[in-house]
This record gives structure tokens, sequence and C-alpha cells, in this order.
């Protein structure tokens, strides 16, 4: 007798293809909001008065309600309760809200509108909106990494999540170049309501994605039943686990010396390199439009060869190094700046073509959810906090006289402390994937095996 062999919606390449393209269409513009305001420091120094600890301040906010009222904690929760449809969509919807808010703030609010606890109006509106948007994009973000990991299971999960990752980069090498442009030609407040327009399609786009996740999940349900059930007690399975917490604080340190640097690339390009403001975003955006091919390449090794500890060994080195070149006095020209962003963009694609899919070997399918909204949830204490040490140390530390440009009058910043402050970031991430291959090697976790078997 010949056993039938039952095939689900995600064993059809096409189809498991389609919906990663469909979930990564959102979370690319989500990325797009969050640093669209990342290159125009400068331009909000004189057009809106912001000084760089406003700057950071705004910053700070993508931490409020992620890490101080655990908001990411609750939506992992709530993901592994009531699955990727209803989570996916409500986070969508909280990106809509803030990214509204954040526009209306640098539109109809004046620079001199006053203080609300001794920030800026503005700000501090801007601000608000921001935490709520960080909310959406968090909670999306670690709903998308269930997605693949659901859709993907036994597949080619490491180049499913490095392609997600890479077209989610590209929103942010959009920002870099983008942003600055826009502000020139139209105003200040154009990239938040092209971002605005965009993620509204992207909300779409994801309803789409929910009606072929419900015809995948009634095949699941039909060959196997439906007895993977998320419990509250399920969760000391993730906080008693010494390699998750080691990928959470890799992962916290590693991108505590990427992102908030990102936030401040642009600033560093005009102030130590000499960039005209509409150029230097380009500099930063070569960082993740390398993640373009490298990441879904190094998820392929990982998928195929293994070797993901080791892999996120090689990135953090490379961040060191990287760091401590911008930190030199030394080459300070464009192209050398080019050749530091594109070694980070290389450094930028290992670690996490590595780390994000190594979790579903150490934790439960069914607490994914959970797990990624804690690694989450760490990440954002940095996301957060360290934007705004970087603009505390500019506007009390870094200040090194002004600069004219085009007739313009900018304050001068020497970045060598931000710079040697994110290099110490990489030095405790490069103990910690050490500190990772060893419990891997102890505990038997995979990482150093493939993926595909």
């Amino acid at each position: 007798m010949t056993k039938q062999i039952q095939q689900t919606l995600r064993d059809s390449k096409a189809a498991r293809w389609a919906a990663l393209i469909i979930v990564s269409f959102t979370m690319m513009w989500g990325y797009f909001l969050t640093d669209a305001m990342s290159p125009l420091m400068t331009m909000l120094e004189v057009e809106m008065h912001w000084s760089s600890s406003d700057f950071g301040i705004f910053n700070w906010a993508y931490c409020w309600f992620n890490v101080f009222l655990l908001m990411l904690i609750f939506g992992g929760m709530i993901l592994d309760k009531l699955g990727v449809r209803i989570t996916g969509v409500a986070s969508c919807a909280l990106m809509v809200i803030g990214a509204f808010i954040k526009y209306y703030a640098v539109e109809f609010i004046s620079p001199e509108a006053g203080y609300i606890f001794g920030i800026r109006t503005q700000v501090m509106v801007a601000s608000l909106g921001y935490a709520i948007f960080a909310v959406g994009t968090e909670n999306c973000g670690i709903t998308v990494t269930k997605v693949i990991a659901k859709w993907f299971k036994g597949k080619e999960m490491a180049l499913a999540m490095g392609t997600q990752v890479a077209v989610a980069r590209l929103g942010t090498a959009l920002a870099m170049i983008v942003s600055p442009l826009i502000v020139k030609h139209f105003s200040m407040s154009a990239p938040l309501l092209f971002a605005l327009v965009l993620i509204g399609i992207g909300l779409l786009a994801y309803c789409v994605f929910c009606v072929m996740d419900t015809k995948l999940d009634k095949q699941i349900t039909a060959e196997q039943g439906d007895d993977d059930t998320f419990h509250i007690a399920d969760l000391k399975e993730i906080i008693t686990n010494k390699g998750f917490w080691l990928i959470a604080l890799l992962c916290l340190m590693f991108y505590s010396a990427v992102f908030p640097f990102m936030k401040y690339a642009t600033s560093l390009m005009e102030n130590k390199y000499g960039m005209a403001n509409e150029w230097a975003g380009w500099i930063p955006a070569l960082i993740p439009m390398g993640n373009l091919i490298m990441t879904p390449l190094f998820g392929g090794i990982y998928d195929r060869k293994g070797k993901g500890a080791t892999i996120m060994i090689i990135g953090s080195a490379m961040l060191i190094a990287v760091h401590v070149m911008f930190a030199l006095p030394v080459l300070n020209y464009w192209w050398f700046a080019a050749f530091i962003a594109i070694v980070l963009g290389v450094a930028f694609s290992l670690v996490p073509s590595a780390m994000w899919p190594s979790v579903p070997k150490i934790i439960p399918e069914k607490l994914l959810g959970s797990a990624y909204a804690l690694i989450f949830w760490v990440q954002n204490i940095g996301l957060g906090f360290v934007p705004l040490l970087i603009g505390w140390l500019l506007n009390e530390y870094c200040i090194s006289g002004e600069r004219v440009v085009d007739g313009q009058t900018f304050i001068q910043y020497d970045y060598t402390l931000p710079m040697c402050v994110f290099a110490c970031f990489g030095i405790i991430a490069l103990m910690l994937a050490f500190a990772l291959k060893r419990e891997d090697k102890r505990k038997g976790y995979g990482l150093e095996q493939p993926n595909i078997k």
C-alpha cells in the first residue's frame, strides 16, 4: 500500500516565497519611516532649531512603550496566542497611526510652540508618534520573523530570513538617500508623508498574506491537529535557557553599534568627511544596500554549510574594526568613508543572517513569538538609550567649533568619542559570540550545523 503524502501550501516553493515577498514589502516601508529622519539632523538644526539633544530624545522615544511598558513582551505573547494574522494586522495599524502623528508634529506644530515636560512641544509630539510607530514596527518585525519560521520550516529558512532582512534594509537605504532630496525639493515633513502612504499600502499587502496564511493553517490542522497551544508557564523554557540569553545580549550589543550609528552617520559624513548634506546620506546607505546581496548569500551558506556561531564571531570582529577606523583621525576622505561603510555592510550582513535563524534551533516553534519578542525587547533598550547617550555626548563633550556651508553656520562635532563607544559595544558582542559557540558545543543546539538536512 502506498502512503499518501499530504502537501501543504508551504510545500509549494512559489507560495512560500510569495508570502515572504508580501510580508517583506510591508517591513521595508516600516524601516523607511524608522530612518526617515536619520539623515536630517543638520536640516532639523537649521529649519526646526532642534539640538543634538532634541534629536537624541526623539530617537530615544523608539523604546518608550516597547521597553518601559513592556509592549514588545506582551506583543510576543499575543502573537503566540492569537497567531500571525491578528497580530500582524494590529501591528501594521499602529505603524500607520504613529506615522500620522509623527507627520502631524513636523508639518503642523511650530518649533516655537512651547514645552511639554521640559521638551519642545514639536519634539515631544513627534516622539510620541515615533513611540507608537515603534510598537507597531517592532511587533510587526517579530511577527514576520515567526511567519518565516512557520512557512519555511525544514526549508531554506536562513536564506528566507536573510532575504527579508535585505529587503527591510532597502527601506533604510532609501531613507538615507531619498529623505534629504525630498526635503530639499518639498518640505521637512514630505518624507514622513511619503512613508505614511507607503505604510498604508503595506497594511493592505499584509491583509493579502492573511488570506494565504488562513489556508495554510487549515491544512496544518488537518494534517497534524492543533495541540501546540501556548501557555504562559511555557515561558520558563525561554528565560532559563543560557543559549537564548547569549543570542539576546549579542543582538543588543551588535545592533547598539549599528542602528544608533546609522542615526548619526550622515552627520558624521558632514562633520568629519566634509560632505554636503544632500549627498552625505549616500555613504551610510551603502551599509544597508550591501545587505541586499550579502545577507541572503550568507543565509544560504548557513542553510547548506552551517557555521552559524562562527559567522557571528567574524561579523562582530569586523564591527570593531569599522568603528576603530571611523574613530582614527586619518584619511578623512569620502572614498575612505565609503570603504569603511562597505565593510560595515558585510558585518551587518553576517551577524543577522546567522543570528535570527539560530533561535528556532534553541526554542520550540510554539514559543518563537515570545522568544523573538524578548530579544527585540532587549534590543530596543539599545535602540532607545544609545542614541540618547550619543546625542548627549555630542552636546556636552564633542562640540569643536562651527563650520560655514553656503553662508549658513552649523555646529562642528568631533565624532571620535562616539565611535569609541560604538567600538566598545562591538568588543562585548565579540565576547558573547565566542561564549555562544562554547555553549553550542556543550548543549548541542546545532548552530554550526546546516539548516537543510
